[in-house]
């Protein structure tokens, strides 16, 4: 397997970071923030993002597989839940991309069973047209085609999440 084409550029997509940051310090300027990182893809965007933000925030991560190799298996594991409480916070769950919609889906309702205050999302990569479950995604990058994608965080088998830029895996 090798990366057969870049769908999205470097720079692309930190412009796009710079854009939802700008967003995201306009929507919670005066107010706590907690972001919420699905491990282990969303570690990059998490970081870039990081370097933009200028609101009151703390970072908590979670760690949950519904992927083996490139197919979706339908069922969500959760490997590590999050360390602190969230009752009455804002809560902007981070994810690197949306594809059934399963992972998302079954996060957000399991973190609104907490008694946040607010929930919203951000998610980097969006895959057109394959959602099972409908997600309201306040914060989105780019919307993808249905091709295995991987780099800027995403992987195959633990591999590529370094690449800078987003390419097709063949």
């Amino acid at each position: 397997m090798k990366v057969s084409k870049v769908l999205i550029e470097q720079d692309e997509i930190e412009q796009k970071v710079k854009e939802l940051a700008e967003r995201i310090n306009k929507d919670y300027s005066g107010e706590e923030l907690v972001i919420v990182g699905i491990l282990k893809g969303a570690f990059i965007v998490i970081s870039d993002l990081a370097k933009q933000l200028n609101v009151d925030v703390t970072f908590e991560f979670m760690s949950i597989q519904s992927y083996e190799g490139t197919k979706s298996t339908g069922q969500i594991k959760i490997d590590k839940d999050l360390d602190i409480d969230i009752t009455g916070k804002n809560i902007l769950i981070v994810e690197d991309i949306f594809d059934t919609g399963l992972t998302i889906s079954h996060l957000k309702n399991l973190l609104e069973s907490r008694n946040p205050k607010t929930i919203e999302i951000l998610c980097m990569f969006i895959k057109k047209d394959v959602a099972t479950e409908p997600v309201d995604i306040k914060y989105s990058g780019f919307e993808i085609g249905p091709e295995f994608v991987v780099g800027y965080g995403l992987d195959y088998e633990g591999k590529y999440r370094e690449l800078p830029y987003l390419g097709v895996l063949s």
